[in-house]
């Protein structure tokens, strides 16, 4: 049995708001190629989160470097930074509008953590873990040239679609 290597992406970075929507995109891209795309929403949204704080938080600089590790049917999100004093979850109460960052990854991931590194400063990570094989949908071929084997095709118009009922296959 061969097994699959592991599957790394590193981005050093500022913590500035203009640079953590492009770290998303940076991320999603990298999910997408590594054909993760159900894992996608949640590692925005907790790479978000912990940039965020960084952002927010981090002294005496805003460096980071964001980590993705895909290994072992889990994907493994993390952000170093040069501060070493460790985050906290907070309470946050309802008109509150920031606080909940820390709380939320604990939602949506399967599990989280800080690594203090000394005076190098920290490591805040998530994990989320690999999608069903039958829950990923294989990805369109791009650059045909022929509209393939099948010919012209008559497509039913979205009315009957959505009263028919609902059929499943499997493939291979």
């Amino acid at each position: 049995m061969i097994s699959e290597p592991s599957r790394h992406c590193t981005v050093e970075l500022q913590a500035l708001p203009s640079r953590i929507g492009q770290v998303r995109r940076i991320i999603s891209a990298q999910l997408r190629y590594w054909h993760l795309d159900p894992l996608i929403d949640q590692a925005a949204l907790g790479v978000t989160e912990l940039l965020t704080n960084v952002h927010r938080h981090a002294q005496p600089d805003k460096t980071c470097t964001v980590e993705i590790e895909f290994l072992l049917e889990r994907l493994t999100v993390s952000v170093h930074d040069h501060d070493p004093r460790l985050p906290t979850v907070r309470e946050a109460d309802a008109s509150s509008t920031s606080g909940r960052g820390l709380a939320l990854i604990a939602a949506v991931s399967e599990s989280w953590g800080v690594r203090p590194r000394g005076r190098a400063g920290k490591v805040v990570w998530f994990t989320l873990p690999a999608p069903s094989l039958f829950a990923v949908r294989p990805h369109s071929v791009y650059g045909a040239t022929t509209d393939g084997p099948f010919g012209d095709v008559d497509i039913p118009s979205l009315e009957r679609v959505a009263h028919t009922d609902a059929r499943s296959a499997a493939v291979g």
